[in-house]
Parts: C-alpha cells; structure tokens; sequence
C-alpha cells in the first residue's frame, strides 16, 4: 500500500496529529502510531543514505553482537536535514509527555522544552555521539528484544519510521513491544505499520495505574523474522551516547 501526503514540512504534519489519542495509547499500550509522517519519496531517500558511509559514524552488525541478525548504521553529525527535523520537531511533542511520566514515577528529572537544550545536558556528561540509526533487515533477519540506553541520561521515548512497503519489499518483519509488569506474565503487543508509519514508544520504563497507585513496568522492543525481501528502518533516538 503507497500512501503520499502532502508536501508539508515536519513541523507541519506533527501539527495535525491528535496527540491527545498519541498520548492515551503510549499511557496504555508503551507505543503509539504516527501515520503517514513521511511519503514515501522520502523513505526511498532516506533508504538511499545507507550505501553513503560518509554519512555515517559507525556500522553494528547484529549478529557479532548477539543483537539478533541484520545491521545498522548510526549516523553522524551533521544529521541529514530530514533526520535533524524529525528529531527537533519531535521531541518538544514528547517531552511533555516523558515529564508527566516521570512525575507520575516520582523521578526528578524533567526534560527542557528544546531538543537542543536537553542535547546540552547530554553533552555534558559526556554523551557527544549522536544515535539516530537506520536498520536493514534481509530475509531471515531479526532484532532481539532490547532497550537504546546509551549513558546516565534518558529520554524515555523514541520514534521509529518503517521505510519499506510490506507486502511489496518484505513480508513478517512486525514491530514488537514487550512489557514485563511484577509478578505477571509478559505482554506482548504487535504494531501494525505501513509505509511512512511511525511508532513512539517507551524506550526502558513506563508509569502504570494500578490498584495501589502508579507503579513502573520494563519494556522492550524488537523487530521479529523476515520472511521475504528486506526491511529498513528509520530510528530517532533523542538522548546521545557515551
């Protein structure tokens, strides 16, 4: 399924995305589909960046690792422009969300309004390497349940851009939440995404109402088998590494 939207910037499309429901289903599922965030003239051009390791500080491949299989490049600064705006145009929408996380888990830390003042707490901790990362995924290819910490400091959501169409590029490949609450058994939710979809998710914790108040449950993420074809995947990471 190709789906196009209008040639808006980012800042635009975010406006028009109820962040209210966005909200609702982070509180209640750890993730929240964003639909239609890039066309697909813009997947295929993010997609194209990968042979380019100029663009690029680093290659991880999965399974030397024990990640699971596939690989991924963490690009370096400067970010290309779509990546930078997605990431800067983002994270104001979802700080307010991660600050009402943090006081409902009775944490301290609040996040500044501006990406670019929460990279400078990063960056003074010594956290200078940026994380957003495109993934690639051949037939047979997985990535293992896990959670993107890179250091002291944490932003408590990330996004994730599905680049590729399934059904026509690749088949299998879902998005994977899992959600471990105490004392229960893990929940396991399957995100459905097309082309130019995005996810927001929880990267490590998120606050639970239960019957004796807030509680935290871990989540982790991952991407299951793919069948056919190749997948590739756009990550926007907004707290740097060590």
């Amino acid at each position: 399924m190709s789906r196009e939207v209008a040639a808006e910037t980012i800042a635009e499309r975010l406006s028009s995305i109820a962040w209210e429901r966005i909200e609702i289903d982070l509180n209640e599922y750890g993730g929240a589909v964003l639909e239609q965030l890039l066309t697909s003239d813009e997947c295929e051009s993010v997609t194209a960046m990968y042979p380019d390791d100029a663009a690029f500080r680093s290659r991880v491949v999965m399974a030397r690792h024990g990640f699971g299989r596939g690989e991924y490049k963490y690009f370096r600064y400067p970010l290309p422009k779509l990546v930078g705006d997605l990431r800067t145009h983002l994270y104001p929408r979802l700080a307010p969300i991660a600050n009402r996380w943090n006081e409902a888990l009775r944490t301290e830390v609040r996040y500044p309004p501006k990406h670019a003042e929460f990279l400078e707490r990063c960056h003074g901790a010594g956290q200078g390497r940026p994380t957003p990362l495109l993934l690639q995924y051949g037939e047979g290819d997985y990535n293992c349940l896990h959670q993107d910490l890179y250091g002291e400091h944490v932003f408590p959501i990330q996004v994730a851009v599905l680049l590729s169409e399934p059904g026509l590029d690749f088949r299998g490949g879902d998005f994977v939440l899992a959600e471990q609450r105490p004392r229960m058994q893990s929940r396991v939710e399957v995100v459905p995404l097309w082309q130019g979809d995005a996810v927001a998710f929880a990267v490590h914790h998120r606050p639970v109402q239960g019957a004796r108040g807030t509680y935290r449950v871990n989540l982790r993420h991952g991407v299951s088998r793919i069948r056919h074809g190749h997948r590739r995947t756009l990550g926007i990471i907004f707290h740097d590494a060590e």
